[in-house]
Parts: structure tokens; C-alpha cells; sequence
């Protein structure tokens, strides 16, 4: 909608399990339909690989290409081997720059310092992560949680994305 200014960052964060994709992927498209182009940063504990090997970009990459950037007419990949050790949330935001987003939600980085929105179901049993973490600004849960913060319905995207719209997309 504005991309004079630069995108609201939201993160997401709760125990594994807990739905934090689920929900992401229900909210964007409503998101979307509201006029906001976001974007998407997911942190991964595990390693992983986006192209396949025997393709031209897996060789190219393995031959000691960093970053490689796999481009169609449908969508571009950039993939670049880190090596510093863990990723930091501030590193990720650079692949944004220059792009025409409104908001960039992140799934993870729970120990960065940026404004999250808990997720919490009462039947997993999971400690409340807002009591330690002073940057959580919203609860999104399947039951009534005792706290100051506001407290959304994790089974409700669209008052979610209200609330996201209403703390965070100034219309200028």
C-alpha cells in the first residue's frame, strides 16, 4: 500500500507445534486481499536444500558459486552458502531491500529484540514465552490467557490480521 516507507517486520513465535505456519499461511492471503504485499522470513534449525542435485544450479553452487540466483519468468531464488555461524534476523532483512513490501512477517528468531505475537494452545502445556520476553506486544491462543497484552483467537486469521493492520499499516 505505502512503499515509500520501509516494511513493518512482525514475527511469530511458540514452541514447535504450536501452529505458527498454519496460522502465517491463513493470514497472508487475507493480508493480500487488503491490499498489503508481504513478504516472508522463515528461520529453519535444520539444513536444508532448494535445488536438487544433478540440476546446473545445484553443480554451479557445489562448485563453490555464492550466491547463485535462479531466475525464471515465475519466480527468482537466491541461494548463498553462509558460514558465520547462526543467522541473525537483521542479516535476512537486507534480501528485502529494494522490493515493494508493506510487512514482513518472520517465523522464528524468538530471541531477536523486534515485536512478536505469541502463539500458545492451552492442550500443549507450554510455558507463556511474554512473562520473559518484553518484545512479545500480542497472545494469540485457543484460550483465555491471564495478561495485560491483547489477546487474539489463533483459530480467528482474519481478527488477527486486524489487529496487524490496525497497530501497524498507517495509511498515509
Amino acid at each position: 500500500m505505502n512503499h515509500k516507507n520501509p516494511p513493518v517486520v512482525l514475527g511469530f513465535v511458540a514452541k514447535s507445534g504450536t501452529g505458527k505456519t498454519t496460522l502465517i499461511s491463513r493470514l497472508i492471503p487475507i493480508l493480500n486481499e487488503r491490499g498489503f504485499k508481504v513478504g516472508l522470513i522463515k528461520h529453519s534449525h535444520h539444513d536444508f536444500e532448494t535445488d536438487q542435485p544433478g540440476k546446473d544450479s545445484y553443480r554451479l553452487r557445489k562448485a563453490g558459486a555464492s550466491p547463485v540466483v535462479l531466475v525464471s519468468k515465475h519466480r527468482r531464488a537466491v541461494i548463498t552458502e553462509l558460514s558465520s555461524g547462526e543467522p541473525t534476523l537483521d542479516e535476512q532483512l537486507h534480501c528485502f531491500a529494494n522490493t515493494a513490501i508493506d510487512l514482513i512477517l518472520v517465523e522464528g528468531f524468538k530471541h531477536e529484540v523486534f515485536p512478536k505475537i505469541e502463539l500458545h494452545r492451552k492442550e500443549l502445556g507450554n510455558r507463556l514465552m511474554h512473562l520473559r520476553d518484553k518484545a512479545i506486544i500480542a497472545v494469540a491462543s485457543d484460550t483465555k490467557i491471564e495478561t495485560n497484552l491483547p489477546c487474539l483467537d489463533i483459530n480467528k486469521p482474519e481478527q488477527v490480521a486486524d489487529y496487524i493492520i490496525h497497530q501497524f499499516m498507517k495509511n498515509d
